[in-house]
């Protein structure tokens, strides 16, 4: 090999789910896609993306970022806004102020185990959301983190998704 040739890519061998949640819990999992819908209501796409890549990334639930990665992509989000989630503090230019109190309240809410959502959050979110939207906002982030932990728990595999045209 040439120092210009790139060596092949070598992958591991793709691990197997341990079980298959939709299938064996249906109707707990026809209850989360139910509060998934309910949540929505009032809130922008995009918006509700970022929320649900972000949680994804601090959960390192890889099945749910391939998901919504995709879904945000599909929706016309830019890759560039996606790359960038993950370091969105020195980024911040790239989100409006209504997206960084979204990305915010969600970085609390996901590690809750810091022992609260700290009163400067909340109130962040509550001056770029009314009190319905930050309600909806709220069930929003809790639902990407229950669908975060069974998606870890029960090891989804990743990159199988396709988004709804």
């Amino acid at each position: 090999m040439t120092i210009n040739e790139t060596p092949p890519m070598t992958r591991l061998a793709e691990h197997t789910a341990r079980l298959d949640f939709a299938k064996l819990a249906p109707e707990a999992f026809a209850a989360l896609i139910r509060l998934d819908g309910a949540a929505r209501r009032g809130l922008e796409p995009a918006l509700l993306e970022l929320v649900k890549i972000r949680a994804s990334q601090l959960n390192h639930c890889a099945y749910c970022l391939d998901m919504h990665s995709k879904d945000a992509l599909a929706a016309g989000e830019s890759f560039e806004r996606i790359m960038q989630l993950g370091a969105w503090h020195e980024s911040r230019h790239f989100y409006t102020a209504r997206e960084i109190a979204a990305i915010e309240l969600t970085e609390a809410v996901t590690v809750i185990t810091d022992g609260f959502v700290p009163d400067a959050v909340y109130a962040r979110a509550a001056e770029q959301f009314d009190e319905t939207e930050l309600a909806h906002l709220i069930a929003a982030i809790v639902t990407i983190n229950a669908f975060n932990r069974i998606g870890v728990t029960t090891r989804s595999v990743p990159g199988h998704y396709t988004p709804a045209r």
